[in-house]
């Protein structure tokens, strides 16, 4: 026992005389007459010029060190700058080999980092060129670390005080001309203990100059470490950070972010709970849960929206207004969701959709590994015409300036192909009502797949003016080329008033049936119109021209006939019909048609022609064809030799402008009808001529007989009225 207590006092003793001996020294030895050589060794060993201007301290209880007035240049030109730097330790820590740091304390540094034309930072000019960096010798495979074996003992790390203040950093790369500078940061912290919660507080300010943006932030919190580092905690975080600058129109915006953040990284797992983040008016909500930080975490939690203005959002970030039909909307936004799913799967589920007064409902997911994006959404009703900017009193320019050189301004792709074909879609859409171009769409439902470069739009349908339709779009983008294939059926929808609703033509009215297939290629939209081919078959039940009559065009080209005037004045302005059917077939811009037919009083509609789609013309010749009593009007009646001729009607023109002035009686091809009557009259002429050489020829037989055959010619007469049919 004797030997053991010598052994301790012999311990003290040592760690008193090396305790006195460092009291010695520091009150001997003054570190400001050793500046010269401590400016030379640096200079010497780097390209740096240092100027020691201030005094250097130091302290033995604690044990410390205290710089002042430090600049570092380079090239002439200055690189780092510090008015103040002090670092204090405990001294009987480091005796226990448990350091603990009484005091840090960086004040005024200021610190110039720039890239030359050639792109090489000013930093990477400190160390004279051609100086090798010393290897590191790779520890032998079998020399385990005491880190590695998992053995290593708690991190004892003690802090008393720590703070920064008033340092910069100013960055500028001279080849973009971009720069940007942090100012004014300043950290504080106070008794920071691994396995205890401690205050932290920082500010700055950061600038950039393209674009012209700054940001002041101030974030407070509490933060909490373990001593193995496994185990993170962020408490009562408070983050406020006010932006102004080009991207919001020089307007201030501020920013905010408050909660609490906890972490393990032995675990992995995290949690965010009554986290916030709001910008302007917009505010977002989430408790969130994760688990795994590799390919396929899992996560579990909510996220909301609260309702905003989005008009007014826009406002406070300095954008343009959005201007709408209806002032009234965009002012009522939200959203809400519960978050889940296995693991490498993000679920939403209870989704919640809110646009004013319309409410969207459903289920989404997205895988983490593939991308695969599944959505099933269900909304009740939404007018869009609401959401279009408002219509102009401004005249529309007559025709846009050309671009300098005479050339057209280059049409652009319609769709980025390569994100089309890594998409992985499985989309369910419905809407209850949709009201679009003054349209009224009901029960609006579509399917959306896609896989491969592969995508198809299934089961497009809807309740459309008393009938239905659906459609099928499948788009084949696997090659640079992309394919379309359009097919789409539509059954007794009535065309007056879809017509009237969509461009304010009222002039056809019936049950529309129409059945289209088309395939086009390209990304275009001028290549998918010149690709385009196919056929649409259409069929007009019972319908009625609403703005033109038919049959006065009919009576016109009759009564010429006749060589008579029409006394009726009040002829109306429609025309209706039974079964107008036909087919237009699909040649790029053009469609075209050979079949068109219907049934009108006393008439039969034929007709052929062509609409150019490009240039909004309808070039269309129309026949009616006389087949029975067409008017009670006596100049109008249907005579031997009008019957089954053609009235000709042309249909031409700009159908985007004046619809109901397309169609006019044809005199031009009048003449060939007028040839065809001429015709009619010549042979019922020769008819006429034939009965009465037929009649003469009879009478003078009979005479004839009864001169010769006396009593017996009656009988010889009564059989040549069979001959001659008299």
């Amino acid at each position: 026992m004797k030997a053991v207590r010598y052994v301790a006092l012999a311990i003290v003793g040592l760690i008193i005389l090396a305790m006195a001996a460092v009291a010695v020294a520091i009150a001997v030895i003054d570190p400001n007459t050793y500046k010269p050589q401590i400016e030379k060794v640096v200079e010497d060993s780097t390209n740096l010029d240092l100027i020691l201007a201030g005094d250097i301290g130091w302290s033995f209880i604690p044990l410390g060190l205290e710089l002042n007035d430090v600049e570092a240049t380079l090239e002439d030109e200055r690189l780092v700058r510090l008015d103040q730097l002090v670092a204090k330790v405990s001294f009987w820590s480091l005796v226990t080999m448990s350091p603990r740091v009484n005091t840090f304390v960086l004040n005024g540094l200021d610190a110039n980092l720039s890239v030359d034309e050639e792109g090489t930072g000013n930093w990477t000019r400190i160390m004279p060129e051609g100086e090798a960096q010393p290897e590191q010798e790779e520890p032998a495979p079998e020399q385990a670390t005491e880190a590695d074996t998992g053995d290593s003992e708690p991190l004892d790390f003690n802090v008393e005080s720590v703070e920064i203040s008033n340092a910069r950093v100013h960055y500028e790369d001279k080849r973009t001309g971009q720069a940007f500078t942090l100012e004014d940061f300043a950290v504080t912290a106070n008794d920071i203990t691994l396995g205890s919660s401690f205050p932290l507080n920082v500010a700055f300010r950061f600038a950039t100059n393209q674009p012209q943006f700054a940001v002041k932030g101030d974030i407070s919190a509490r933060l909490e470490a373990d001593e193995a580092l496994n185990e993170f905690g962020v408490s009562g975080l408070e983050a406020i950070f006010d932006m102004s600058g080009e991207p919001f129109a020089d307007e201030p915006v501020r920013a905010e972010l408050t909660g609490s953040l906890e972490a393990n990284l032995e675990n992995e797992t995290a949690t965010l709970n009554g986290f916030t983040a709001s910008l302007a008016d917009l505010k977002l909500n989430t408790d969130l849960s994760v688990n795994g930080f590799g390919d396929k975490p899992k996560l579990e939690g909510s996220l909301s929206v609260d309702e905003f203005s989005l008009k007014a959002l826009f406002a406070a970030l300095g954008q343009p207004a959005i201007e709408t039909e209806d002032p009234d909307v965009m002012e009522a936004v939200a959203f809400s969701t519960n978050i889940g799913g296995p693991a490498g799967t993000v679920e939403l589920s209870a989704l919640t959709i809110s646009l004013d007064d319309t409410t969207f409902k459903g289920d989404a997911s997205y895988g983490l590994a593939n991308g695969a994006i599944g959505l099933e959404l269900q909304g009740d009703a939404i007018n869009a015409d609401r959401y279009l900017p408002p219509a102009s009193d401004e005249e529309p320019a007559a025709e846009e300036e050309a671009p300098q050189g005479g050339g057209t301004a280059e049409e652009g792709d319609l769709l980025p192909l390569e994100t089309l074909r890594s998409l992985v879609l499985d989309v369910n859409l419905g809407l209850g009502e949709l009201i679009v171009s003054n349209l009224t769409i009901n029960d609006i439902q579509s399917m959306i797949t896609a896989r491969d470069g592969r995508l198809e739009v299934e089961d497009f349908s809807g309740k459309l003016y008393d009938g239905s339709f659906d459609s099928n779009v499948v788009l084949d983008a696997r090659t640079d080329n992309p394919q379309w294939t359009i097919t789409k059926n539509i059954e007794n929808v009535q065309t007056l008033p879809l017509l009237t609703d969509l461009a304010e033509v009222d002039m056809l009215s019936g049950g529309a049936n129409m059945s289209v297939n088309v395939k086009t290629s390209g990304n275009r939209i001028s290549a998918l119109r010149e690709n385009a081919n196919g056929e649409i078959d259409f069929n007009l039940a019972e319908g009625e021209f609403t703005r033109m009559n038919l049959t006065r065009m009919a009576c016109q080209g009759i009564a010429m006939v006749n060589q008579e005037s029409l006394d009726t004045s009040d002829w109306g302005t429609s025309t209706p019909f039974n079964d107008m059917k036909g087919t237009l077939r699909i040649d790029g811009n053009t469609l075209n048609n050979t079949d068109l037919v219907a049934a009108l009083a006393g008439m039969r509609l034929e007709g052929d022609g062509t609409v150019d789609l490009a240039a909004s013309d309808l070039d269309y010749e129309i026949g009616l064809r006389i087949v029975g009593e067409i008017h009670r009007d006596e100049a109008c009646r249907v005579t031997e030799y009008v019957e089954d001729v053609v009235i000709p009607v042309e249909c031409r023109g700009d159908f985007a402008e004046d619809p109901g002035g397309l169609c006019s009686f044809d005199g031009s091809r009048f003449r060939d009808t007028l040839k065809t009557i001429a015709a009619n009259a010549a042979r019922k002429k020769v008819s006429e001529e034939t009965d009465r050489a037929k009649e003469k020829a009879a009478e003078k037989a009979s005479e004839e007989i009864d001169k010769r055959l006396g009593e017996d010619g009656e009988k010889v007469k009564d059989a040549l009225k069979g001959i001659f049919g008299q």
